[in-house]
């Protein structure tokens, strides 16, 4: 994995006069991590980048996130984006409305996991359960570090029976349990669905996707992109991923969106 900044020039010749298809985690990626979800709070001049981007007729732009569906529309508040919720389960955008599950009988099982998790997280102070409908999140950040071993073979030894009879499905976030449908679909499902859906729009125009993202969910994205776009990690880069380049922080994201917004500008000058 390579600093993104040290290979510029190189980043900025494949994407050239290409249009692209932006797609963007919204937690430790748009906005920083914070100790509870509702206090991630997207700014101002990060939401202005994505209104002119969006703008533009030849950037398409997704949020591909953990979050609810409602919740992350709810954050962003534009128009013209795709939001994607519940790690690719729900998925809204201009023409485009589409749950890729069928959850009635899925209710039941988290309704009796949640009430389980309840009772052993009752003992971790700092410990939560964010309730997204067609998931659960079970966030810990906030629990004392010596508890940390503690809780997570707690939480191991309450979901295993469920997860072995493939009730659920567990994913392991920064310091979050994903507890998910047992089905195959993920942030990298979505996107090369969303991807194939794109390229059919832009018409045989030349574009390539660029995928940001902070945690080990969006590792699913990076993979399914492989040799077909840019990847992007954000964070230290002694971490293991299978992204090509590396952002520090959520500062630098802005700074690359903002240089991807002056290049659209500059391409159309070029063009008139």
């Amino acid at each position: 994995m390579q600093k993104l900044w040290s290979e510029w020039e190189n980043v900025k010749k494949r994407m050239g006069k290409k249009a692209l298809m932006l797609f963007l985690d919204y937690d430790g990626t748009l906005t920083p991590i914070v100790s509870r979800p509702e206090l991630a709070i997207l700014s101002a001049e990060t939401r202005g980048l994505l209104r002119e981007l969006s703008e533009n007729e030849s950037c398409k732009i997704a949020i591909i996130s953990g979050r609810a569906l409602s919740d992350v529309k709810e954050k962003v508040g534009l128009e013209n984006l795709v939001y994607v919720g519940n790690h690719g389960l729900e998925i809204e955008g201009p023409k485009l409305k589409h749950v890729f599950f069928e959850f009635d009988e899925f209710r039941a099982i988290l309704d009796k996991v949640k009430t389980e998790l309840a009772y052993v997280l009752s003992v971790f102070k700092g410990s939560f359960i964010e309730d997204k409908g067609l998931s659960l999140s079970l966030h810990f950040r906030m629990v004392s570090p010596g508890k940390l071993i503690a809780l997570r073979t707690a939480v191991r030894e309450a979901l295993v029976h469920h997860v072995a009879r493939n009730r659920i499905r567990v994913k392991r976030g920064k310091m979050v349990f994903e507890i998910r449908p047992p089905i195959n679909w993920n942030k990298g499902k979505v996107v090369l669905w969303l991807l194939a859906r794109w390229e059919f729009v832009f018409a045989g125009k030349k574009a390539i996707p660029v995928y940001i993202g902070d945690d080990a969910t969006d590792e699913d994205a990076f993979t399914a992109l492989k040799g077909k776009g840019l990847t992007i990690f954000v964070g230290k880069p002694g971490d293991q991923t299978a992204a090509q380049y590396y952002l520090k922080d959520q500062n630098q994201v802005l700074v690359f969106l903002r240089k991807i917004l002056t290049e659209k500008a500059d391409d159309e000058k070029k063009t008139l």
